[in-house]
């Protein structure tokens, strides 16, 4: 959160001042979470005694919160959001941003965490439509996960860095969750919702056919989807295009038996849907950075 001036610090993490009253763990992890995982800096609760402003740039940090009580406003890239109960706002704190407590003063509850993968999934957030402030369809979740990770940070458990770092999953879990498809607009969704069940359908087709011959343009006419819509909404939805998925189907299968049977490398290509070997070689190889055989005698 931004930096609120002249306040006193209480017993057991409360703070008090002219502006809020506030509830925070101010949090070190050790080298080995700031290297290896997602590891929290500060957690807590806040409350507006008076309309207040806060302001920070320039911050290796993400910032989560949700409003529990009251309203305000969010600015962050130029853009301006109102703030009611049950809205979360999740941003990037390299940029400027700026929340502001309306007259119908509130309260918050917030995480700044960091990890050396996290700019890489806040990138894949906003990839797959995810927006600065959304609506939680279960708020008691999120408080549920914060008000865990303030236990934790609070306790003496040897193991907190690793117990910090899951329930900051969780919550990039329930986060991710929200952005699936939010790109498209509200006059979409009734259609998208009809296109999302083809595109399970469709998933489930090629995970039951994935070793004959399936291009996009039979997928498209089988299921009544344009080419660029489901090439899109399937990359959205499952985080790959159908190609890729068509492939690592294709490898998943070969390992398995590469390591449960006794079948040539000629036979398991031809199993999993390669009529060529050699090319099976070098697409198993592209996967797993070994080649068939290679892993055999690994696994």
């Amino acid at each position: 959160m931004g930096k609120i001036e002249n306040k006193k610090e209480l017993n057991n993490g409360y703070f008090a001042g002219p502006l809020v009253n506030s509830k925070r763990t101010i949090y070190t992890p050790s080298n080995f979470a700031k290297s290896n995982l997602t590891f929290l800096q500060e957690v807590g609760e806040l409350t507006s005694i008076k309309r207040h402003t806060s302001f920070r740039e320039n911050l290796s940090s993400f910032l989560f919160f949700i409003v529990t009580k009251g309203s305000g406003s969010v600015k962050y890239l130029s853009e301006e959001y109102n703030v009611q109960p049950g809205d979360c706002v999740f941003l990037n704190c390299m940029n400027a941003y700026e929340h502001t407590s309306s007259s119908d003063l509130w309260t918050l509850k917030w995480v700044h965490f960091y990890g050396t993968n996290m700019d890489a999934i806040y990138e894949k957030y906003k990839e797959r439509g995810g927006k600065v402030v959304f609506r939680a369809p279960d708020p008691k979740i999120i408080t549920d996960i914060i008000d865990e990770i303030h236990t934790i940070a609070d306790s003496s458990s040897y193991l907190k860095d690793m117990e910090i770092h899951e329930k900051l999953s969780s919550l990039l879990l329930n986060i991710m969750k929200e952005s699936w498809n939010k790109s498209l607009n509200d006059n979409e969704s009734s259609f998208s919702s009809e296109k999302r069940k083809d595109l399970r359908l469709i998933r489930e087709y090629i995970e039951e056919n994935y070793n004959k011959d399936i291009r996009l343009d039979f997928l498209s006419l089988k299921y009544g989807i344009s080419k660029y819509y489901l090439s899109h909404m399937f990359k959205e939805q499952y985080g790959t295009s159908v190609n890729n998925y068509i492939i690592n189907m294709r490898i998943t299968k070969a390992k398995h038996l590469l390591r449960f049977s006794d079948l040539s490398t000629t036979e398991i290509a031809n199993r999993v849907g390669y009529e060529d070997v050699n090319y099976f070689i070098r697409s198993f190889k592209k996967v797993e950075n070994i080649t068939p055989g290679e892993y055999k005698k690994k696994w």
